[in-house]
């Protein structure tokens, strides 16, 4: 597909003011690769308390937008607050009151879970003693204990998945980013992960997953955003943006891509 043109960029003085109440408000944002436009002028405002998806197809700007969102990647245009707190005009103010969950390839595998943990702890600032306390915690919480003194290295999959959501939430952020939260992760250890997530957004705190699963995020979510060719085409409550149909059938409308099977002449599973 080619590349989408770019929106020319609005100046700042004439964007719309971001919501200072809003966990998340975006504006404007704007994000090219060379002559790829990856993010194409998208606002959006995730309401604090929320359980908020992010979807969209392969290649829609999801994970960019979440990149430039939580500081990790400089946008081109447009304003995004954390909180009120504008993220870019103080990108370490902003990455303290947030968890980003990191990639496996992201973490120090040649550490135990225990050590991982009070690391991510110690370089918040915590005393030892409390990174130690609550990383026991995060263990007992999500089924690690008795891989507390393994190499991350050698854990599987799973397992590796979940100590990065660990990482991410060990110095009580108020808002958790979550990129592909579930992916490679077992059903009751899913199950567990989001009883925790469910609790913490009980509390007031704020989850926003991208994730290409429509079913959890129609179980799991309050509020979803359909992401593709770096805009929002449509956003709301799971009821407002399903507008009374199965989300993934509505998803399927809003970014289109579906087509009649193609013919395989020597696909027909038959005897040869």
């Amino acid at each position: 597909m080619p590349a989408m043109p770019a929106t020319p960029a609005i100046p700042a003085m004439m964007q719309p003011q971001p919501n200072p109440s809003a966990a998340v408000s975006i504006r404007g944002l704007l994000k090219r690769f060379g002559d790829k436009v990856a993010v194409n002028g998208l606002s959006l405002d995730i309401p604090v308390g929320s359980f908020y998806g992010l979807v969209g197809p392969n290649g829609a700007g999801k994970t960019t937008t979440l990149n430039m969102v939580t500081g990790l990647l400089r946008p081109d245009g447009g304003i995004v607050t954390i909180l009120g707190r504008d993220v870019w005009g103080d990108v370490n103010a902003a990455k303290r009151t947030i968890g980003v969950m990191p990639q496996p390839d992201q973490i120090f595998n040649r550490l135990t879970g225990m050590q991982l943990l009070v690391y991510c702890g110690m370089l918040r600032g915590m005393p030892r003693a409390k990174a130690l306390q609550r990383a026991g915690d995060l263990l007992a919480a999500f089924d690690l204990s008795n891989a507390a003194n393994v190499m991350v290295a050698d854990y599987s999959a799973g397992m590796t998945k979940k100590i990065c959501l660990a990482c991410a939430m060990i110095h009580s952020p108020r808002i958790l980013v979550l990129d592909e939260p579930f992916e490679s992760v077992d059903p009751v250890s899913s199950a567990n992960l989001k009883d925790i997530l469910i609790e913490y957004v009980s509390t007031g705190g704020t989850v926003i997953i991208s994730s290409h699963v429509m079913a959890l995020v129609e179980k799991m979510c309050t509020h979803v955003a359909v992401i593709n060719q770096g805009v929002v085409c449509a956003a709301g409550t799971i009821g407002q943006v399903a507008a009374g149909e199965d989300l993934e059938e509505r998803f399927l409308q809003l970014v289109g891509g579906r087509h009649g099977a193609a013919h395989i002449a020597w696909l027909d599973g038959g005897a040869q």
